[in-house]
Parts: structure tokens; sequence; C-alpha cells
């Protein structure tokens, strides 16, 4: 009988521990990883890349130098 109760305590304890911790903090976390691939995905159409990581030594080598106003900046001492 003793035994049965202890039985029935751990079915318990590991129903909460699944439904209450487990569940939750795995839909959270699957929420959290949709968010950040939303928010690259919304980044990369706002700037035009495609999905793709190798841009990042194309962006580099075309990239421009950009002329106008250069304030040239001097340390002033007191």
């Amino acid at each position: 009988m003793l035994a049965f109760l202890f039985y029935c305590f751990l079915a318990y304890l590991l129903y909460n521990i699944i439904f209450k911790f487990v569940i939750p903090v795995y839909r959270a976390t699957k929420q959290v990883k949709k968010g950040f691939k939303d928010m690259q995905d919304r980044m990369q159409q706002q700037t035009g890349q495609p999905n793709t990581f190798s841009n990042t030594t194309t962006k580099s080598s075309t990239s421009t130098v950009k002329t106008g106003d250069y304030i040239d900046f001097e340390e002033v001492k007191e």
C-alpha cells in the first residue's frame, strides 16, 4: 500500500514537471527562435540581401567610398 502511494506521488511529480515546466519551456524556446528568424528575414528584406551568409565577403569588396562633407576631429585639451 505504501509503495502504491509512493508511485502515485512520483507519477504526480513527473506529470507536473512535464506539463508545467518542460512543455512551456519548449514552447517559449520555439516562439523565441521563430521571432528571431522573422526579425532576421525582415532585416534581410529591408537591405535587399538574399538569405545567405556568403554575402559578407562580397559586400565588403563591392563597397564604395561616399564623398561629402567631412569634419576633421580635433581633440581639445583643457
